[in-house]
This record gives C-alpha cells, sequence and structure tokens, in this order.
C-alpha cells in the first residue's frame, strides 16, 4: 500500500472539498433538501473533471490533479 505525503492528502481533501462545494452551489433549491458529503458522488464528479483536465486538455497528469 502506498502511503500518501501530507502535501498528496492536501491536495485530495482541496479537490473534493472544491467539487462538494460546486454540488451544492448547483443546488437549484439550495434551502430545500440539505446535501450529504457523499464520496461516491463526488468520486463521479471528479473522474469527470479528470476526464476533461487530464486526460483531453492534459492540463496536469493523473498524479498532479489527484494524487
Amino acid at each position: 500500500m502506498v502511503r500518501l505525503r501530507k502535501q498528496q492528502i492536501k491536495r485530495q481533501d482541496f479537490v473534493d472539498n472544491r467539487i462538494f462545494e460546486l454540488i451544492q452551489n448547483l443546488n437549484p433549491y439550495p434551502s430545500g433538501k440539505e446535501i450529504k458529503w457523499n464520496i461516491e458522488m463526488i468520486g463521479a464528479v471528479r473522474d469527470v473533471i479528470k476526464r476533461h483536465l487530464v486526460d483531453d486538455l492534459r492540463l496536469s497528469d493523473e498524479k498532479e490533479f489527484y494524487p
């Protein structure tokens, strides 16, 4: 099992938290049903973003985007 450095964990937390904020901000009914933290949902969105930023646009490699 590979151990992540603190900087890598910090990057993962940053990406996951920004995606969760995005999901909350896109909710058309912000005062409605609460959206709870769901890492599977966040991961699905992260995969789509990664596909565009890393695979299509080649702005970074996968480890830079999400170590």
